[in-house]
């Protein structure tokens, strides 16, 4: 009997992507934003789609089914947004959306996704705890997609929540790492000069950086710490994709922004896959995505160990 799933804070489409490629039916999905919810009723038609603030969701709505797979909000606890602001604390409590889910429908299966700070949150202690008096043993994960076999560096937190005695420990091969040069389209979009008028000072300093380690050839990013001094090589993973415009890509005595059709096989998407085509949207959708092939492997991987 196929396994049927629901997808909370859907975002993307990431999860239901890595649990379609499972084996699972993806029968239900939810998510905030229109746009996210629109598209992902385009890539998944069978799956019924709700578009409002899961913290008003009536769970006695939602088809049965045996896996929750969630990505909360994960804003209010990435050190990428910088310095915290108020409108955070709404943000964090959209991981209790998944308690009071999982208190209804008792899945056997819970799957967590959200950024490795989310256990630092003053009241994981307390969510963890409220998954325990539910009946679920949970197995924190701390997974790089590149090490999945996607052409980024993205580390993640997954939180496997079963209802056994002890928490599920899983074990994954790892795989090469595929280099991001394999989903630059070098002869596509829109080059400029690197040397124009108004081109920030900082921007020329972290070019000519590049150019003395990697060559002609590079990307780099404009905000952030890791790469964002010298760049990086384009025979690695690129380093993780956010919501907004970061990675540019260095071509000689050109430049652009990493593009959405790049984006994409980036985040280990399969390249027909729709997305909006307001480029600032096809971003955030794929920055706020779950990796599909993490979220296969991790499928894959609590079926086996069932």
């Amino acid at each position: 009997m196929t396994m049927k799933a629901i997808d909370l804070f859907a975002g993307g489409g990431g999860f239901s992507e890595g649990a379609k490629a499972a084996g699972l039916d993806v029968v239900w999905t939810a998510n905030h934003n229109p746009v996210a919810v629109e598209y992902h009723a385009l890539n998944h038609p069978s799956a019924l789609h709700v578009c409002q603030d899961l913290h008003q969701a009536d769970w006695t709505q939602v088809p049965a089914h045996d896996v929750m797979l969630a990505s909360p909000c994960c804003q209010g606890h990435t050190p990428a947004r910088g310095k915290d602001r108020p409108y955070h604390d709404k943000q964090r409590s959209t991981a209790w959306a998944v308690v009071s889910c999982a208190e209804y429908h008792k899945q056997d299966v819970v799957l967590v996704e959200n950024v490795p700070e989310f256990t630092r949150w003053l009241l994981y202690p307390a969510w963890l705890q409220a998954m325990h008096a539910l009946g679920y043993a949970v197995a924190p994960h701390m997974v790089d997609a590149a090490d999945h076999g996607v052409p980024q560096n993205r580390e993640r937190l997954f939180l496997v929540c079963t209802r056994s005695k002890h928490p599920l420990e899983l074990k994954f091969e790892k795989r090469d790492h595929v280099a991001v040069d394999t989903v630059i389209e070098w002869d596509r979009h829109n080059w400029s000069p690197i040397h124009k008028p108004g081109r920030s000072p900082a921007t020329l300093r972290r070019v000519e950086a590049g150019r003395a380690r990697f060559g002609r050839r590079f990307v780099a990013p404009y905000y952030g710490s890791g790469s964002g001094t010298t760049g990086r090589s384009i025979e690695r993973p690129i380093g993780t994709i956010t919501t907004l415009d970061r990675w540019a890509i260095i071509d000689g005595d050109r430049m652009r922004m990493l593009q959405p059709s790049e984006a994409k096989p980036a985040m280990g998407f399969r390249q027909d896959y729709m997305l909006p085509a307001n480029r600032r949207d096809a971003m955030l959708l794929m920055g706020n995505a779950v990796c599909p092939p993490v979220a296969t492997d991790f499928l894959e991987a609590i079926r086996a160990a069932a």
